[in-house]
């Protein structure tokens, strides 16, 4: 069990079950909402229990960003037709067990950086 809260703890949450796909997502909408790479991983939406007001924006015509209204912190995407969900692993806390297994949209990541880790990259 992994537990997790946004910077003003307004919003908390607990994930439960299966986590995969642990990533840092280069991709300019992850980094302009983050303000750097947005590390997440994935669970099912049943999976994860959320506390507090967390809102939606729809950054895409199939996803939508939650955040905290009030400190702001992004917390959780999803897809719109998957019953799956992503969460902030900053956002944890404690020790999470949990280890990157990849880089996604490394095409997109900005150019003021450079991956120099051995995790395996996907263009998109």
């Amino acid at each position: 069990m992994l537990r997790g809260s946004c910077n003003c703890r307004g919003v908390t949450f607990t994930v439960r079950g299966e986590v995969r796909s642990v990533s840092s997502c280069h991709c300019g909408q992850c980094r302009k909402q983050s303000g750097h790479v947005w590390a997440s991983a994935v669970a099912e939406q049943p999976d994860i229990e959320i506390a507090g007001d967390v809102r939606w924006y729809a950054a895409s015509p199939i996803a939508q960003r939650g955040f905290c209204p009030t400190c702001g912190a992004f917390l959780f995407w999803k897809h719109k037709d998957e019953t799956s969900m992503s969460f902030a692993l900053g956002a944890l806390d404690g020790p999470t067990g949990l280890k990157l297994q990849k880089h996604i949209f490394v095409a997109d990541k900005g150019d003021y950086y450079e991956i120099a880790d051995d995790v395996p990259q996907r263009e998109n």
